[in-house]
């Protein structure tokens, strides 16, 4: 007798746009997020654009970090390597374990579409208190590249073998 399909899960994903020069109103790449996340059937939890500055980036996440309805954050901007973008600098340190392997990913992805560009890109990923936050670049075309190739399927509970699912909902399922 076979298992039944796992039902999908909703998460509460908050999206942060770190920009010195756009507007919530001019704000595509966060838009572009917000409207992929809630097709896929997830909740938008919150949604800000904030300067770039280490400390309001902090906090910001900081706050969603302890909100246990939040489950995901994604980011999108700051992650460059002009003297304002410290998105990285800003959340690394609040990062309970790293997830290495999305940042590889976003690069090796990205470099069909933008060739060696994409090794300016510091896309980095972490868990902190059970909530996933994922720092993509600040472009629209970065922002798809990272929903599409990697965030909607693993914030996917049917994708199989494994997505992040379980762990923003503190679970530890078996292995078959």
């Amino acid at each position: 007798m076979s298992k039944p399909a796992a039902a999908f899960t909703p998460l509460n994903i908050a999206v942060l746009t770190v920009s010195d020069s756009r507007t919530l109103a001019e704000d595509t790449s966060g838009q572009y997020l917000a409207d992929s996340l809630t097709e896929a059937g997830h909740h938008l939890a919150d949604r800000q654009l904030i300067s770039d500055d280490i400390y309001q980036i902090r906090a910001v996440i900081s706050g969603w970090i302890a909100d246990p309805k939040v489950q995901a954050v994604i980011t999108t901007g700051g992650t460059g390597f002009f003297i304002r973008d410290s998105m990285p600098e800003a959340v690394k340190v609040l990062f309970d374990k790293s997830i290495d392997g999305f940042g590889e990913m976003f690069r090796l992805i990205s470099k069909d579409e933008i060739g060696m560009s994409t090794v300016q890109s510091r896309a980095v990923a972490g868990m902190a208190n059970g909530t996933g936050i994922f720092c993509l670049p600040g472009s629209s075309g970065a922002c798809r590249t990272g929903w599409e190739n990697i965030l909607k399927e693993q914030f996917d509970s049917r994708t199989r073998p494994c997505n992040f699912v379980p762990h923003f909902l503190a679970q530890n399922p078996g292995h078959d």
